[in-house]
């Protein structure tokens, strides 16, 4: 039991150890990369607009030169000497104050101390170390400097990271006397320091700090009202983009809907019209069946004056779907239902109903139906009622 929990702990220290080990490496590559893309879109600005917002890095660099200070502005990797300016005396708070521009004013002022006033050693450690690279190599000043830590103001920076993880790193150190001469030959401008860094060969700073914490004075950022003026219109315009997003993508399905909408009317009517074109052709087609399947008026005429007698006066006759209705007056009339059977044009001929004695004519008043013959493929349809067709007055044969 004890050794499992030995085991567990062990694994979860290696786990522990190992992330800590990840981390220290991709902290410092994600920082060198968010620095590195941040200064390659400044690039893509003019000058002028990098100036105005703050975008480039700039200094101030006090040099002493004998009996004068040498200023000269430091801007990415240019360094641009502005004037050389009598050193100021002790007890004056700002003496550049008055000489300097507004927006120079606001830049942070650093002492560039020469090259041979400093020591600097060059070594390698693991990648992990670039997270806490100055407490690193707070332990190596007494193995690589004849000074101890107590007597020296340091700073370390990172020249170069090798594929194998391990960084080329280099510390620089400067004994706290040679700090005090230096600031004490400045003056008053000692306390309005933002740092000291170092010339190099070429006599560019070399990007390090060796202020203390308890020398360095702590200077407001000129571009901080700003910056947050900027940010503020940044989320400002990204709310209003967002929000005419929105409302574009509303407006878009508005209009969208509208068009299903008008579609599904089209095709609603269309539908319809379809219907209602279909219902009139077979409608037509119905009426056209049935009209071809039952004799004609003019054939049911002519059957009429070939059977009927002389004798024979119709005033009334009529087809009413497939019934034939026949009213008038014969002398004959009792004979009638015989001369009309075994017609092809229709079938069971019958008398509705008595016959009336008409004195004035001395014929006897009938009514006779009879069923109109239909085609056989008319005759399995369903018969639809059409509109009676009369033939008022007409007459058989006299």
């Amino acid at each position: 039991m004890m050794a499992a929990v030995e085991q567990s702990g062990s694994g979860q220290g290696a786990l522990a150890g190992g992330w800590r080990r990840l981390e220290g490496t991709l902290r410092p590559r994600l920082r060198d990369f968010r620095g590195w893309w941040a200064r390659s879109l400044a690039a893509w600005l003019p000058e002028r607009v990098r100036d105005l917002f703050g975008l480039s890095p700039q200094r101030l660099l006090l040099r002493r030169r004998g009996d004068a200070i040498e200023l000269a502005l430091w801007r990415g990797d240019r360094l641009r000497p502005l004037a050389d300016l009598p050193v100021p005396d002790p007890g004056a708070a700002d003496p550049w104050s008055a000489l300097l521009s507004q927006r120079m004013a606001q830049v942070p002022r650093w002492l560039l101390l020469p090259a041979q006033a400093v020591l600097r050693r060059r070594l390698t450690l693991p990648g992990a170390a670039a997270e806490r690279l100055r407490e690193v190599l707070g332990f190596e000043i007494d193995r690589q400097t004849p000074f101890t830590a107590a007597e020296v103001s340091y700073d370390a920076r990172v020249l170069a990271r090798r594929g194998d993880g391990q960084l080329d790193v280099e510390l620089v150190v400067a004994p706290k006397a040679t700090l005090e001469r230096a600031l004490e030959d400045i003056g008053a401008l000692a306390p309005t320091l933002a740092g000291i860094d170092v010339a190099d060969a070429e006599g560019m700073p070399l990007g390090i700090n060796l202020m203390t914490g308890a020398q360095h004075r702590r200077r407001d950022d000129p571009w901080r009202g700003r910056h947050l003026v900027l940010l503020l219109v940044a989320a400002l315009a990204l709310f209003l983009g967002l929000w005419q997003m929105l409302a574009n993508r509303e407006a878009a399905a508005d209009v969208f809907q509208q068009q299903v909408d008008q579609a599904v009317l089209q095709a609603r009517g269309a539908s319809l019209e379809r219907r209602q074109l279909v219902d009139l052709i077979e409608g037509g087609a119905f009426l056209q069946a049935q009209r071809a399947g039952r004799p004609t008026m003019v054939e049911v005429m002519d059957e009429l004056a070939r059977r009927l007698p002389d004798g024979t006066t119709l005033e009334k006759l009529s087809i009413e779907g497939d019934r034939v209705l026949l009213i008038g007056l014969s002398s004959e009339a009792s004979a009638l239902v015989g001369r009309l059977q075994g017609s092809p044009l229709w079938s069971e001929p019958a008398l509705a109903g008595a016959l009336q004695p008409d004195p004035r004519t001395r014929s006897d008043r009938f009514t006779l139906t009879a069923k109109l013959a239909s085609a056989p493929a008319a005759a399995n349809t369903p018969s639809a009622t059409t509109p009676a067709t009369e033939v008022p007055g007409a007459a058989g044969r006299q």
